[in-house]
């Protein structure tokens, strides 16, 4: 019942702050102890003192908790030999503290000193053995108290922490999604665009001449638009937290044929050539290499002058290799290799593979290289 009376109290008390519990925990145990030496009759004035002194200091319990037990245990052992408390309040309290807050060390050494305290403290009075247990009983819950009250502060700690960390986590995923989001709009948007630019511009040049031709370059326009309205669909889909529809699956390592197609008709015979045998790879893996494949034709198209260019897979048991090499006029001075270089070395870093552009082999034409894991 006591146990039961004393975790309750714990649990309101731990809604207020420390320094008005302790007020209020302090001016309890002066009352409890000081009141009996000066009813129904004052004892004398150093009786009166030694229950101050052991009972008053627990107002600073949490600053010095062994300090404080000290004092109140020393002032509780001299004053039992005229006056006999209920409990010794002060101590327990004390002793709880030392549960509660002390290190490891400190608790182990608090107890045999504790104890040998305690049996003085009855055997100075000769207490009987009734005393003996009431007493003892009391000091063994009150530092199982202060032991509980620790591990529940270490456990509340320790979900606080797991909380953060799960928080941390979701915004670094967010904000993972958001970067990939970004980069699949741009791969999206720029190489469509630029596409439909050159093919618009070559039918515009042969609507007089060539109308068959023209109306084959405004086709692949329409095209061109149509696969990017349904990739930026499925990125819709994706922001808005819905299932992905049939129509509208993520880009992968199985729709590079159709992108080649798409380039070809903007003027730039494209090849797709596997080295090795092709081994599964991870959805991830496969969408960073179509968006890779993809800037690198789109800098053909739109910056480099090519007519040919050249897209090759090769598989080993853990990385996927990809290059794309053109015949056009490569890199200018100072020029890093086209535009999109940066997004592709962000995305292939995000998956933890490597990726190296620059002039071709014979200093003509321009390759991208790039190298994803697998998994």
């Amino acid at each position: 019942m006591i146990v039961r009376l004393a975790r309750r109290a714990a649990a309101a008390t731990s809604l207020l702050p420390a320094r008005v519990v302790d007020a209020v925990l302090a001016a309890a145990v002066t009352v409890a102890t000081v009141a009996p030496t000066l009813f129904p009759r004052p004892a004398e004035w150093w009786v009166v003192a030694l229950a101050a002194a052991a009972s008053v200091p627990v107002l600073w319990r949490r600053r010095a908790p062994v300090p404080v037990s000290l004092v109140t245990g020393l002032a509780m052992t001299a004053m039992v030999l005229w006056e006999k408390p209920f409990l010794p309040w002060g101590p327990l309290l004390g002793v709880y503290t030392i549960a509660e807050l002390s290190g490891t060390a400190v608790r182990l050494l608090a107890v045999p000193v504790i104890g040998a305290a305690v049996y003085v403290s009855l055997a100075l009075p000769q207490e009987d053995s009734e005393v003996y247990r009431m007493v003892g009983t009391a000091f063994v819950a009150a530092y199982a108290l202060g032991t509980g009250a620790r591990a529940r502060a270490a456990g509340l700690a320790e979900r606080a922490e797991r909380g953060r960390r799960l928080e941390q986590e979701r915004q670094a995923a967010a904000a993972h999604e958001r970067t990939r989001i970004a980069r699949d709009v741009h791969d999206i948007v720029t190489h469509s665009v630029g596409l439909m630019v050159v093919q618009a511009e070559a039918g515009s040049a042969v609507l007089g001449s060539d109308p068959r031709r023209a109306q084959s370059a405004f086709d692949a326009v329409a095209d061109t638009g149509r696969a990017a309205l349904v990739q930026l669909r499925g990125l819709l889909n994706t922001l808005r937290q819905d299932a992905e529809r049939p129509g509208t699956p993520r880009p992968g390592l199985d729709t590079l044929p159709d992108l080649v197609e798409r380039t070809r008709r903007a003027g730039v015979a494209v090849t797709l050539e596997a080295e090795g045998a092709p081994l599964d790879v991870s959805q991830e893996t496969a969408v960073a290499a179509y968006r890779i494949v993809q800037e690198a034709l789109t800098n053909v198209v739109r910056h480099s002058g090519a007519r040919t260019a050249r897209v090759t897979l090769g598989w080993t048991s853990a990385r996927l290799f990809i290059v794309v090499a053109d015949d056009g006029r490569g890199a200018g001075p100072g020029e890093p290799g086209g535009h999109g270089l940066a997004g592709m070395r962000e995305r292939v870093a995000a998956r933890g593979g490597s990726l190296r552009a620059g002039a071709g082999g014979d200093g003509t034409g321009f390759v991208v290289q790039a190298e994803l894991p697998i998994d």
